[in-house]
């Protein structure tokens, strides 16, 4: 014999409770005439009741959703952040040209407030840093990245960044810095058009890296206030940022 489901045993007792509320209203107000009319008035607005309360149902479901697939998506990018992107913020940095300019904008302290945060974002939103090709640490680059491939490897299989494409973005651009790191053994015999072709891929991760780690800053504020300390004073961007929690 073949199970039913509780959806068709809950079906099956809510017609028979109506069934029998409907014969009741019968036997003691005796009035047939009116209990049809309320009731064929009842099933001319079923659809209208059905698609409301779908709509309602199903967008309280997706937001839900939604915000349990963000706080799944903040774990995958502050796993980032800690293994790789703080570090890698501060390889690129210490070639920045304008490195001063961005602790001058990027100096992020616990007072920060909405307004500070928007002012940094409109600052970074089209910002490229100026690198000095000679001068950039290409080698330690290389090391560090071929170090965290497999890490970086194994966050873009998380089903979950297919909707965070910006952070999906700024992962292809790491690893597609990697790779041409790694295409190349001697950086010190390579011309300054090479040279000048792997600063234009160093801007592009890093204009994303910067970005991103703004963002995941302004949502640990809002979010986890003691995360937020503690990014606060390893800050990237502030060449005194230290973890130990002075006097003040």
């Amino acid at each position: 014999m073949v199970r039913k489901s509780w959806k068709v045993y809950t079906g099956l007792i809510l017609l028979v409770s109506s069934a029998v509320l409907a014969a009741l209203h019968a036997l003691i107000f005796k009035d047939l005439q009116n209990l049809f009319f309320y009731l064929a008035l009842d099933v001319v607005f079923v659809p209208v009741q059905v698609f409301l309360v779908s709509i309602i149902i199903e967008r309280l479901l997706s937001e839900r959703e939604n915000q349990s697939m963000m706080k799944k998506l903040n774990m995958v990018i502050g796993a980032f952040f800690s293994e790789v992107g703080n570090r890698l913020m501060r390889e690129m940095g210490t070639t920045c040209v304008d490195f001063p300019i961005l602790e001058e904008n990027l100096s992020i302290d616990a007072a920060w407030d909405k307004a500070e945060y928007n002012a940094a974002a409109d600052f970074i939103k089209d910002y490229e840093c100026r690198f000095d090709p000679k001068s950039t640490h290409l080698e330690n680059l290389k090391d560090f990245l071929i170090s965290k491939r497999r890490f970086i490897l194994a966050l873009l299989q998380n089903p979950n960044l297919l909707e965070h494409e910006k952070f999906t973005n700024l992962l292809w651009a790491v690893c597609h810095l990697t790779e041409e790191l790694e295409a190349r053994s001697d950086f010190s015999v390579l011309p300054l058009s090479d040279l000048l072709h792997l600063q234009g891929d160093i801007q592009r991760a890093f204009g994303k890296l910067i970005r991103e780690w703004l963002s995941y800053m302004r949502h640990l504020k809002q979010s986890y206030p003691y995360m937020y300390s503690l990014c606060v004073r390893m800050n990237p961007f502030n060449s005194a940022a230290s973890p130990v929690v002075g006097d003040d």
